[in-house]
């Protein structure tokens, strides 16, 4: 079975995903910069209607202070440690965030802040991992693993680039049995069920994954 994600702006899309009967949704604001945290009462009637209408979506929180690059500062942690704990609050079942180091590694130290703060609800890092570079993604991978992390969203190169699915299938080979690998950016309804098929991954994620 295909996992379909689909990307949401604010609550103004849900009602029409929960009513296609999407597995996941991701909800964020601001998807001009790639999408950063929703307010707290937008989770909360996010989490209400898909629980009024007895969807079994999951509904996955996106937390992002900002657009622009993954490296926070210590002030910038704060705020996503606070958004953690109050989108945990507003019903949220999964978190979506992702930290670097200004080397372009997983911040281990705020990922494991966050994670806490997550209190065990499952965590997908985001397409900040395109920023890692390629030959340090499979240490990247085993340290996502090693915090705790349950999924990965991944491109495998910019955004105007075509998905790479040989890159995408063996790092979802690499990942097998210890984290699960999704793949966004250029993933619609059409395409979806093929790129599936050519990485190997049964998660999908898209602003189109559905018509």
């Amino acid at each position: 079975m295909i996992i379909r994600e689909l990307c949401v702006e604010n609550f103004t899309e849900i009602p029409r995903a929960v009513q296609a009967g999407v597995e996941r949704i991701e909800l964020c604001d601001n998807l001009a910069v790639g999408g950063t945290t929703p307010s707290y009462a937008v989770i909360q009637q996010a989490n209400e209607f898909i629980e009024q209408n007895d969807s079994k979506t999951i509904l996955a929180v996106m937390i992002r202070p900002r657009g622009g690059d993954f490296v926070y500062n210590s002030y910038e942690a704060k705020i996503m440690e606070n958004d953690v704990l109050k989108a945990v609050e507003a019903g949220a079942q999964n978190l979506v965030f992702g930290a670097l180091t200004a080397e372009n590694t997983i911040d281990i130290d705020l990922i494991e802040t966050l994670m806490v703060a997550s209190q065990g609800i499952p965590v997908t890092f985001h397409m900040a991992f395109d920023a890692i570079s390629a030959d340090q993604q499979t240490e990247a991978i085993d340290q996502l693993v090693e915090l705790g992390v349950d999924k990965i969203l991944m491109h495998g190169a910019a955004l105007d680039q075509a998905l790479p699915h040989d890159k995408i299938k063996s790092l979802v080979a690499y990942a097998a049995g210890k984290i699960k690998i999704i793949i966004g950016g250029g993933v619609t309804f059409d395409n979806y069920e093929n790129l599936s098929e050519l990485t190997g991954t049964n998660f999908v994620h898209g602003t189109k994954i559905i018509k």
